[in-house]
């Protein structure tokens, strides 16, 4: 029987690589963005080796967009140090570069796109700005922002916040940085730091709103005290930090993973599993859930939702298991003298995590099926 094809509302890496797998499968998908071109987002800057192969399973080569490699990951705390070397090579890519990528392959393959902001979802209806968009299936791919109606639970008080600053190309920043993603941990928080393409330094903080709170609620007062107190991290921000716009993003759930889902919507990404931003797996399982989520509805249309949703949320709890570890270890107070002194000391644990909070490559969400 012809089915309908899926409408899906998020042009990311899950609503791409969504399209892509539709399209290669002969279905015409269609994608609803609000933006027309793609923008920098907030998280998602680094790409693991794992996603590395699995953009290329797709088409997309990390480094023929210009991707920084990057071959350590490199912990601060204070002054103090640790770099172990990654499993595999990884990559530094702007998330503009990389969804423009992924919606040039998903354009050529035959997928369109419309532009419309979702104002909510009815059942698998989306509520647009400009009209709404009715569909039998709705793949919802819209990353770290909810849509009314489809609001993702948030169980912590002390709710998690990110934090985004780019900071320009400099001749000093890349000697500090070249070939390495940096997190530099603090009581409450961490920050990310990996070079991008155009030589820039993406800046991502994951910190408790508490942490805000204590700088009085200032972003920029914020990273001004937290230079203060880690000097690794005022030597990447440099001087030049304070001319550059503090991007922000509220009640960020980590950990959480949808178990089930309602019929006809299938949650892909972000929306579905959102794993802790240290262990920089985001990409991947966006990518992974797009192409099970084709899977299931080649299967069995819109009833395949369900089957998606819990062979998903199975697959996805180890990896977020293990990265819910590493952020306790990286937001707790002493966290210089406990993760630091862990990593030096005894690595193959840190080798564990790196490991542990990735997709098996094996795994049907790691490798897409064919529909049967």
């Amino acid at each position: 029987m012809r089915r309908t094809a899926p409408l899906i509302l998020g042009a990311g890496p899950a609503g791409c690589a969504a399209a892509i797998a539709l399209a290669r499968h002969g279905v015409q998908p269609l994608l609803l963005d609000r933006d027309a071109e793609a923008r920098d987002q907030l998280c998602g800057g680094f790409l693991s080796w794992r996603t590395a192969d699995a953009l290329r399973t797709i088409g997309v080569d990390p480094a023929g967009l210009g991707a920084r490699r990057v071959a350590q990951l490199v912990l601060h705390a204070g002054e103090r140090e640790v770099a172990l070397r990654l499993p595999g090579l990884a990559f530094g890519l702007s998330r503009r570069a990389l969804d423009e990528a992924l919606r040039r392959k998903a354009l050529a393959l035959g997928a369109r796109i419309e532009v419309d902001t979702a104002r909510s979802v009815e059942g698998t209806t989306v509520v647009g700005r400009r009209h709404s968009w009715p569909a039998e299936a709705l793949f919802l791919a819209t990353g770290k922002h909810d849509v009314r109606m489809l609001v993702r639970p948030r169980g912590s008080s002390d709710q998690a916040l990110g934090l985004r600053l780019r900071t320009p190309a400099s001749a000093a920043r890349t000697a500090l940085l070249d070939g390495r993603i940096e997190l530099h941990l603090f009581a409450g928080g961490y920050a990310g730091i990996v070079l991008h393409e155009d030589g820039s330094a993406n800046v991502c903080l994951a910190l408790r709103k508490s942490l805000l709170a204590r700088s009085g609620g200032d972003p920029g007062r914020l990273l001004a005290d937290l230079a203060a107190t880690n000097p690794a991290l005022a030597r990447r921000l440099a001087d030049d930090w304070p001319a550059h716009p503090i991007e922000t993003v509220g009640a960020v759930p980590y950990g959480w993973i949808a178990r089930d889902t309602e019929p006809g919507l299938f949650r892909l990404g972000d929306q579905a599993t959102v794993i802790p931003s240290l262990a920089g797996e985001g990409i991947a399982i966006a990518l992974a859930s797009g192409a099970m989520a084709v899977r299931h509805w080649l299967a069995r249309g819109p009833e395949g939702a369900h089957g998606f949703q819990q062979e998903l949320a199975a697959r996805a709890r180890g990896p977020v298991r293990a990265a819910r570890l590493a952020r306790a270890i990286a937001e707790h107070p002493f966290a210089d003298a406990l993760g630091l002194a862990l990593a030096r000391r005894v690595p193959q644990v840190l080798r564990w995590l790196m490991q542990a909070s990735r997709l098996e490559p094996d795994a049907p969400l790691a490798q897409p099926r064919t529909a049967p």
